[in-house]
């Protein structure tokens, strides 16, 4: 083929390269704070015994599950200040990214809260447990524990998911790739460094996941 590959004209990027991957790292964790916080909202909603709450919590996850999400991210980012709410690139893509993945966790979580024992939370009345120790210790960590894969197979979606919002220039790791693929046309050789720095981050994620869970989740030694 003649093709003469050339990775200093990449590797004199690094500073981009490094920009982009911290600003991608850094919209998956406030992402997924974010989302848990309003996954578990949402959640409770969804199970109310009040109709109205549920209706609105099922047409939320309804919503954002079957709707593309790069319409979604220019809804809020181009869509949006047409009723006069303008919001940043960063702010626009973190909301975007938020909203959408509490979606899933929300329903997520629902399975595995339906999925507990129905006299676990008497037993735990009955031992004189308040409603805050209630929820937090005898529903929600066993609930968290029985679908954890499911909950860190979603967070990896999610930082492979960052990459879309480089469509509203926000600086993640693909748009810093863009901009030096415009520069040296050398789209072989970045993008290639540009997966493999998506595999390193994906597999670093996963196993400190797997570490969070082994220690978070673990039984006491007897």
């Amino acid at each position: 083929m003649g093709y003469q590959f050339d990775f200093n004209a990449v590797w004199k990027w690094w500073p981009v390269l490094l920009d982009g991957t911290l600003n991608t790292i850094y919209f998956t964790l406030v992402s997924i704070a974010i989302g848990l916080v309003l996954a578990v909202v949402i959640m409770l909603a969804r199970m109310s015994s009040i109709t109205p709450l549920r209706l609105v919590a099922r047409t939320f996850i309804e919503a954002f599950r079957n709707t593309p999400f790069l319409v979604q991210l220019f809804f809020i980012y181009f869509g949006l200040p047409s009723i006069g709410i303008r919001l940043s690139i960063e702010t626009a893509a973190i909301s975007a990214l938020s909203v959408n993945v509490a979606a899933y966790l929300a329903e997520i979580l629902r399975g595995g809260v339906e999925a507990l024992p129905k006299g676990q939370v008497e037993a735990a009345k009955a031992l004189g447990l308040n409603r805050t120790h209630i929820f937090f210790d005898v529903v929600l960590k066993p609930s968290l524990r029985a679908v954890y894969p499911g909950l860190c197979g979603q967070f990896i979606l999610l930082l492979l998911m960052t990459s879309i919002v480089s469509t509203i220039s926000a600086p993640e790791l693909t748009y810093s790739a863009l901009y030096i693929e415009s520069r040296n046309f050398r789209s072989i050789e970045i993008f290639l460094v540009v997966t493999c720095i998506y595999l390193i981050m994906s597999l670093t994620f996963s196993s400190m996941l797997r570490l969070f869970g082994r220690m978070y989740f673990s039984y006491p030694e007897k």
